[in-house]
């Protein structure tokens, strides 16, 4: 009788290089894409309602759109953090109101205690899952350092409707699994102490996403 333990040691010595050893096919039944296809109004509408569970904030925009909506929804927020991909237009957009914007990495990167400072960091994102409201970040210049994600109380993200994808295999497709991936599902919180949820304790307290049609 083969037992789990079995499989588990037979699977580790086959991923061994050099190994001959064999390893039984690993089922893959699972529903790997969607008929509608990335960004489809289905699949972006199951994904907003993800995120309006995890209590994000999410603002639905044209692409002409893009730069007056985060100038409005950086209101109120005195200092902003940005990676240096950064659209410039959107660059720009962050900067009015008298907000003073910082560039990580140019010319250094913020120390923790610079990050400290700031109420606000925009960027981009590599994909976003539907199924599950999870935004995905892998460190492109347009998102910047993981680093720069966790320490603002707020995180604003730019999605373009196309990123959304319907499943995980089918954001895992995308990814480059050597890339330091951050998966984001909705604002930091836990609640780990006598199940009261407390908000902000591992990252940004408040999580809006700026949906691009």
């Amino acid at each position: 009788m083969t037992t789990s333990r079995d499989t588990v040691l037979a699977c580790s010595r086959a991923a061994i290089p050099g190994n001959t050893g064999n390893s039984e096919p690993v089922p893959r039944t699972y529903q790997r894409s969607a008929p509608s296809g990335p960004g489809a109004p289905e699949t972006i509408e199951l994904f907003i309602d993800r995120l309006l569970d995890y209590k994000a904030l999410v603002t639905r925009i044209a692409t002409a759109d893009l730069n007056d909506t985060i100038a409005d929804v950086l209101a109120g927020a005195a200092t902003v953090v940005i990676p240096a991909g950064l659209d410039a237009a959107v660059t720009e957009a962050c900067g009015r109101a008298g907000r003073v914007v910082s560039t990580d990495g140019e010319p250094t990167v913020l120390s923790a205690a610079e990050l400290d400072t700031m109420n606000t960091v925009v960027t981009a994102a590599r994909v976003a899952i539907a199924v599950s409201g999870t935004i995905i970040l892998d460190g492109e210049p347009d998102q910047g350092r993981r680093v720069i994600t966790l320490v603002p109380d707020r995180h604003v993200v730019i999605l373009h409707a196309r990123q959304v994808v319907a499943t995980v295999p089918e954001a895992v497709g995308i990814l480059n699994p050597v890339r330091p991936l951050t998966m984001i599902a909705g604002p930091s919180a836990t609640s780990d102490i006598e199940l009261e949820r407390v908000e902000g304790v591992h990252g940004p307290r408040t999580l809006h996403v700026v949906i691009v049609n």
